[in-house]
């Protein structure tokens, strides 16, 4: 008896002001050589020309590539919230710049590419981008980075309270990437308690967004990578 092996699509939405620069990147992916052994597939949900169209999109798609010039910073930070970290988002730039528009945000993974990006490399980006990981050339994103990782905020001090162990394996799944239903799912809780419990580990690390929360928590030793 044959094996039948199952697909999992990854469902991908493409912003970009001009239509053709959406049907290049359509056709990029559709063209991709999928690396042997993959067991995930494209599906694009939405072609859209700015965010504001792409948003009744939003809770269908899993990676979200969008060109710089239709993703400023306020609206990244709305879509963001509205995610409720359950997004991803590439951008293809033209410069260094843009991937500081895209940190300290609450997105289930994010990265950066030249806009003259390869088939092969927009395919394997958006790939690893479902799956939780952050991607992008070095060049790209060793700026962001930097300021992740050396902090401009300052450094953790003492918890005010100490988390409970509920809101630790929270925090630890938060460090994974898994949205809100998906931590509920894992713990077999509702998804209003862990929204209850993200808040409380917010307060508690003195954070505003998932980026920051697991950045305080790793400091403060909490979260094992």
């Amino acid at each position: 008896m044959d094996q039948v092996t199952t697909h999992v699509a990854t469902h991908v939405a493409i912003v970009a002001p001009v239509m053709a620069v959406r049907a290049g990147l359509r056709a990029m992916l559709f063209t991709a050589s999928v690396p042997p052994g993959a067991d995930a597939v494209i599906e694009v949900v939405c072609e859209a020309a700015s965010l504001e169209e792409f948003e009744p999109f939003l809770h269908r798609t899993d990676v979200l590539v969008a060109v710089t010039e239709v993703a400023p910073r306020p609206a990244l930070k709305r879509l963001a919230l509205e995610s409720e970290g359950s997004l991803a988002v590439l951008l293809l730039a033209y410069d260094l710049q843009a991937a500081q528009e895209l940190t300290g945000l609450s997105w289930r993974a994010w990265g950066v590419l030249p806009i003259d990006v390869s088939t092969e490399e927009l395919y394997v980006a958006i790939q690893a981008l479902g799956q939780g990981l952050l991607v992008g050339s070095p060049a790209f994103m060793a700026p962001a980075l930097s300021r992740l990782l050396n902090g401009e905020a300052e450094e953790a001090g003492e918890l005010v309270e100490p988390l409970t162990e509920r809101e630790t394996q929270i925090l630890q799944l938060l460090a994974r990437g898994l949205a809100n239903k998906q931590i509920a799912a894992a713990l077999g809780i509702s998804e209003h308690t862990v929204k209850f419990h993200v808040s409380s580990i917010y307060t508690k690390l003195g954070a505003t967004n998932r980026t920051e929360a697991v950045r305080k928590g790793l400091q403060q030793g909490l979260v094992l990578l």
